[in-house]
């Protein structure tokens, strides 16, 4: 072989490497250039609708007579009926529809009653309903009132006590058609369980001292399998030899980081107020503070504020005394999610009463509530939002309609009529509830979102 030709050979091999690795950097500066600039992204927006869900009937459950305990000496766990409700009821469309329920435990008992508002075309029309007691016995006296409401697959009853003295009882209301299986879960120093059988269109009530012994102040969970229920607890007081108050109270959907409840009532003490209003509050599964502000009607500012430490899964209670009498709304607010209520009475003995408060929910679309037979008739307005609210009433069985501004921040009131239905409509979001009080006669009704009201909700194909 020739030396050109070698040369040649030699120069186009150095020539391939020198090639390889200017395409080599090349592509290292690529990667790297690659790796700080933009990826293209491919995103596509999902695809969504909002939509007014097609109404059903609007349907509400009732909670029927009020029950007695211990009347016959030879068997102090059985009820018998104390008292049949005073029922008010109405609606945008007229009066509901009124069909009663079964009482299999109380052969006296009258049937429970399920209100109905029929659809028409697309428009359900908004119904409400309210259920009222007076009694004046040995063993029971005072005023209680509960409305209607939504049954629930969950819901939660804060107000029970098996102090000495102290009736109270659970009832479980079924308006399906299938068979619910109820669990009733006791939070307290003692936790316990119960789990009960509500036949199909039936009521079952069970004493409260039957799964909650070792519990002083329980909260009870009520979880249904099968079918929704209606859960409420009846509650009576006897002091020594006198009966001292009857309250029914409502049961509440689930814990929330911010309650508001409004129509507390503080009255006048004879001597330590350290009972006549007490607020009990639970943080299911965590330790919680809890910071509680009360506010008189008309204040601008508050009349206490104070921070509350709470352990996980144990109830507490504390006083909020030192309150002159007067209207008031009790604001509680935590990082974590709570249940409480508000616990009222105007006095110790004879010839008084107590009642629970529950919180009010945060009302911003029209709505329909029914003020019970009772006494004195107020709905209490608590605007904890940062604008102006102008609520007008409505009475929808014909008369002038009424109207109340509340400037942020504010609680205001103004008398509503017994036995009436009204419309509510507000400008701002409010809670509101209806507070009645008379000597010896005390109940406060939170209002509620109005059953038949259908929200749009986003779907996502």
């Amino acid at each position: 072989m020739s030396n050109g030709n070698r040369a040649f050979r030699v120069v186009a091999t150095g020539a391939r490497v020198i090639t390889g690795v200017a395409v080599v950097a090349a592509c290292v500066v690529g990667v790297a250039a690659a790796v700080h600039a933009p990826w293209p992204v491919v995103a596509h927006e999902p695809a969504q609708v909002v939509v007014t869900p097609a109404p059903g009937d609007s349907t509400l459950v009732c909670n029927g007579d009020l029950r007695a305990l211990g009347r016959d000496s030879s068997a102090p766990l059985d009820m018998l009926s104390a008292s049949s409700p005073s029922l008010t009821t109405g609606g945008t469309g007229g009066d509901p529809a009124s069909e009663g329920l079964a009482v299999t435990d109380t052969p006296d008992a009258g049937d429970p009653q399920v209100l109905t508002g029929p659809v028409d075309g697309r428009t359900a029309p908004l119904i409400a309903g309210s259920e009222s007691f007076t009694i004046a016995a040995d063993d029971l006296a005072g005023y209680a009132a509960l409305p209607c409401g939504v049954p629930r697959l969950e819901s939660w009853l804060v107000g029970g006590s098996i102090d000495t003295g102290t009736e109270d009882i659970v009832t479980l209301t079924n308006a399906a058609e299938v068979p619910s299986t109820v669990t009733l879960s006791v939070y307290g120093p003692a936790r316990s369980t119960r789990t009960v059988i509500v036949p199909a269109r039936s009521q079952t009530a069970l004493p409260l001292t039957s799964f909650a012994t070792g519990n002083d102040v329980p909260v009870v969970k009520v979880s249904a399998v099968g079918a929704p229920v209606r859960a409420a607890l009846q509650s009576s007081l006897v002091r020594v030899l006198d009966p001292a108050g009857i309250d029914l109270q409502d049961s509440v959907a689930g814990p929330q980081q911010k309650l508001v409840f409004t129509g507390v009532q503080a009255f006048a003490a004879s001597g330590d107020d350290a009972e006549m209003a007490v607020l009990r509050v639970l943080s299911p599964g965590v330790d919680a503070r809890v910071q509680v502000k009360v506010q008189a009607q008309g204040a601008t500012g508050p009349a206490d504020e104070f921070t509350v430490p709470v352990d996980a899964d144990l109830p507490s209670q504390v006083s909020l005394s030192g309150l002159e009498p007067g209207q008031y709304t009790v604001e509680i607010e935590s990082d974590v999610p709570l249940i409480a209520g508000v616990r009222q009475q105007d006095g110790f003995g004879l010839d008084s009463d107590f009642a629970w408060v529950m919180p009010a929910p945060e009302i911003d679309v029209d709505v329909v509530f029914a003020v019970p037979a009772g006494p004195d008739a107020r709905l209490q307005v608590a605007n904890t939002s940062d604008r102006e609210a102008t609520v007008t009433l409505e009475p929808l069985g014909g008369g002038q309609s009424q109207e109340i501004v509340v400037p942020a921040g504010e609680t205001g009131g103004i008398e509503v009529a017994d036995r009436m239905t009204y419309r509510m409509q507000t400008t701002a979001p409010v809670h509101a509830a209806v507070s009645l009080a008379a000597p010896g006669a005390l109940a406060v009704l939170p209002v509620q979102p109005s059953a038949g009201g259908e929200k749009p909700v986003t779907v996502y194909p």
